[in-house]
């Protein structure tokens, strides 16, 4: 019946459509430019450009849309004067002021973007009797219960470890790769569990886990490698257990939490291993497999959706990297986003994590010089907060879009267009638009029996709700 009521809704003339853009060359960020009328449609003819829209066709629920609460977030923000930290939050957190961000993740041991290296435990200490998440009491927890209080206790957030304790590793070092030494198995299991449950008693719940931040990279920051079988290995004979042993069968486990390329081989050996497949949650991916021009592999991740529907999928991290100070206004930066958000929903999945919500005037703070974007920078020196369209683009989904709402079909007749939609809990239907090419065009928006017509600005992004 309810179903049946908002086809009805949408197909009755009348009904009006709301349409907020984000354009270059323009004034518009997020802003309302169009209030619309659905008017019975015309004959489609060969020369438009049509938006299909059928709130019917339903696919996979949206648990939310967010970013990284990092050290080197959280040291930026602890920087900032009252008002300016007032506003960050406001800006992505609130539903009404902001962006309505309700998904985050965070760091297990220090990261590339933390000020130092760092460790919960003592050199040695096998045993994890000097646990302690001390060094995330200063600023990052801190921020991320800032963040939890602005969005109403609705942030859903997931922590993934970079690397282990030196000691745990056979090349000795948190950084430049390496491997789990496998006498250390259970202990460095047993320390995903202590981080849940101090992170717990900290006041801050945490909903899920990946096993290891980009597993296949040797990087010159803290980084560990899990071939397929080791991480199935891992989860299998070690974490998974541990995890259910302590209680925690209710923290999501999301396996390879690396990137789109090879997902496939990843998925195939841990979830056609019923032992291991029945601690795995899901899948996270992120975007970094192809930047030298080439194409993003979108459909690896719609080939794992098919293959595996009883698992979730969550893009647990992208950013543009490279940061330059003069370029905070290059429009590729959102560009960026939109394609990847839209075409990562229409391969099936449930969650978007961008990386860092804030970083200074240098892309930071980093210890080893990796910096790139986010969103919001702001210049410490000044207090200043500096908004790239990354932050607007990004908004055009996660401000309407909201956990609960389902997939709907959207689809465009021209690739001059990208689009994806959803309805929301409540009935409400967003269809999100972006048109990347130089050029202007008209299209039109088709529900059921009616539609709207709207324009697409060169290189914009629009949201249409109804």
């Amino acid at each position: 019946m309810m179903l049946l009521a908002l086809l009805l809704m949408v197909q009755v003339p009348g009904k009006h459509a709301v349409v907020y853009t984000t354009a270059e060359s323009t004034s518009f960020r997020l802003t309302p430019t169009d209030t619309l009328t659905f008017k019975p449609s015309e004959p489609t003819s060969e020369g438009k450009v049509y938006v299909f829209v059928d709130p019917r066709k339903r696919f996979q629920p949206l648990i939310g849309i967010g970013g990284a609460l990092t050290d080197a977030s959280a040291e930026t923000f602890a920087k900032l004067p009252a008002a300016g930290q007032e506003e960050v939050m406001t800006a992505y957190y609130s539903t009404d002021r902001g962006i309505g961000y309700t998904l985050g993740r965070t760091n297990i041991n220090s990261c590339d973007f933390s000020s130092e290296s760092y460790t919960y435990v003592t050199e040695g200490d096998s045993a994890l009797t000097s646990f302690s998440i001390a060094p995330d009491l200063r600023y990052k927890i801190p921020l991320i219960k800032r963040a939890m209080a602005t969005s109403g206790n609705r942030l859903k957030l997931f922590a993934s470890p970079w690397s282990p304790p030196a000691f745990m590793k056979d090349n000795n070092d948190m950084l430049h790769g390496g491997h789990l030494r496998p006498e250390y198995r259970n202990a460095w299991a047993r320390y995903y569990t202590k981080f849940i449950e101090h992170y717990r008693k900290a006041g801050v719940p945490v909903w899920g886990i990946t096993i290891q931040n980009e597993p296949m990279a040797t990087q010159t920051w803290e980084s560990c490698v899990y071939q397929a079988s080791d991480e199935r290995d891992f989860l299998k004979n070690h974490l998974g257990p541990a995890m259910w042993r302590a209680g925690l069968r209710d923290v999501h486990i999301m396996v390879w939490d690396h990137n789109r390329d090879l997902i496939i081989q990843r998925a195939l050996a841990i979830f056609d291993d019923s032992a291991a497949a029945k601690y795995a949650w899901g899948v996270g991916f992120h975007w970094y497999e192809d930047w030298s021009g080439g194409t993003q592999m979108y459909g690896n991740v719609a080939l794992v959706n098919r293959l595996y529907p009883d698992k979730h999928l969550v893009f647990t991290e992208g950013t543009p990297a490279n940061f330059d100070s003069t370029a905070y206004g290059r429009w590729s930066l959102g560009e960026a986003y939109g394609r990847s958000m839209i075409n990562d929903f229409n391969s099936g999945a449930e969650g978007w994590t961008d990386w860092n919500i804030l970083l200074d005037e240098r892309g930071g703070p980093n210890h080893v010089g990796n910096f790139c974007f986010a969103p919001i920078h702001a210049d410490t020196r000044t207090g200043k907060l500096i908004y790239t369209n990354s932050y607007y683009y990004i908004g055009h989904f996660s401000k309407f879009i909201r956990p609960g709402a389902r997939r709907i079909l959207a689809a465009a007749s021209r690739s001059m267009l990208l689009t994806t939609g959803f309805v929301n809990p409540d009935g409400q239907v967003v269809v999100v638009v972006m048109n990347p090419t130089s050029n202007a065009g008209t299209f039109n928006l088709v529900v059921g029996a009616t539609s709207v017509e709207l324009r697409a600005r060169p290189h914009s992004i629009q949201t249409v709700v109804f």
